[in-house]
Formats: structure tokens, sequence, C-alpha cells
């Protein structure tokens, strides 16, 4: 049922049933964005059990992460692509400052609390847990596999200084 012009696969509409034949023609926004949606849904269904959010998490992260403590605006900076809007990243910051898991120092940077730590630790179990539900019968070459796919259409339509390209 695939139909070429040239080298170039149809592009076929979006069809949650396409058998396994059909899936060449299917389009991958369709389906990146349906993994988006749902694993992302899934995590933040966990994570909601235990009064935490996604960007919640992902600020712990970036505070520890790093090989220096960074300021409140190199972590908006660097997460606010991630996030909902352009002031949730700021907003988190306080919730978790508030929370007493972030201190800010006299020069202003951040740093994770003991209970703070324990809460990126135990976060970190829950994403694994997760990451165990959605990887189930996916072997490891299979996911990066899938990872190198996904990242050279990002290299072929943004150009090879694509994020996460090899150089």
């Amino acid at each position: 049922m695939m139909s070429l012009i040239g080298n170039a696969t149809d592009q076929a509409p979006a069809n949650p049933a396409a058998t396994d034949d059909m899936l060449a023609t299917q389009p991958v926004g369709y389906w990146s964005g349906l993994v988006h949606a749902t694993v992302t849904r899934h995590l933040r269904d966990a994570m909601a059990k235990i009064d935490v959010t996604q960007p919640q998490y992902w600020v712990l992260n970036r505070v520890n992460g790093g090989p220096a403590a960074p300021s409140r605006e190199e972590v908006v900076t660097f997460l606010t692509h991630l996030a909902d809007g352009p002031h949730e990243i700021s907003r988190v910051v306080d919730q978790l400052l508030h929370r007493e898991w972030l201190s800010i120092d006299d020069g202003q940077r951040l740093h994770l609390t003991d209970a703070g730590e324990a809460a990126r630790a135990r976060l970190r179990e829950l994403a694994t847990e997760v990451r165990a539900v959605v990887h189930q019968g996916i072997s490891d070459e299979e996911y990066v596999a899938a990872l190198k796919v996904l990242r050279k259409m990002v290299a072929n339509v943004e150009g090879d200084e694509a994020p996460g390209s090899p150089s």
C-alpha cells in the first residue's frame, strides 16, 4: 500500500490503527507528539501522587547538576524552554525555597538542602520506575536506534547544528 515518488514515501494521514506495513507512511509529528503527551502525563500523574511536579524535579536536578551552584537566573534561563510558560521556572524556584528544598546563599546561588536532596533522590527513583514501565519490552538497542532516528530527523530539519547532533 506504500507508494513511492522517487525515493520519498508518500505521507498518509495519522492513523492510530496503522498496521506495521503502513508505519513508514505515518507522520512522525503525530507519533512523537502522542509519545510525548502520553509519557509526560504518566510521569506527571505519578509525581502528583507525592505532591511534586515535573518542573520541580527539573529545578532540583539543575541545582544539583552543575560544577558550581547556579543562580536563579541561570536556572530559569536553562529550563524555560522546557516549561509551560516564561514564568513557570521562576515560580518553581520560589516553591522550592518555600518548601525549604532549596536555599540561597549570600552570593545569590541556589543550593539543595538536605530535604531537597532527599526529594531529588526520591524523584529519581520514581522517574526510574516510570522509565521501566515506558521501556517494557524495548531493548536498549531499540531505544538507542529510535533516539538516533529522532535526532537525525531534527538535524534534517534544523541543519547540522541541531542540539544533540554529533560533531
